[in-house]
């Protein structure tokens, strides 16, 4: 990646058969879960306890 016009920035990841790695969505700063298992996988909001989208202070724009 590394690309200024990448939307999305990969902040987390573990594991290499079921991965789980958290990505930054950098125009809104909404965090999002994506979880790979096998040839499945999905992407979703990052949510707090209260329910909310996990969001990220973007201060490069």
């Amino acid at each position: 990646m590394g690309r200024e016009k990448d939307r999305f920035e990969k902040v987390y990841s573990q594991g290499t058969m079921n991965v789980m790695e958290i990505w930054v969505d950098k125009e809104t700063g909404v965090n999002y879960v994506f979880h790979a298992s096998g040839y499945a996988g999905g992407f979703t909001p990052l949510l707090d306890r209260e329910g909310k989208p996990v969001i990220t202070t973007i201060y490069n724009r």
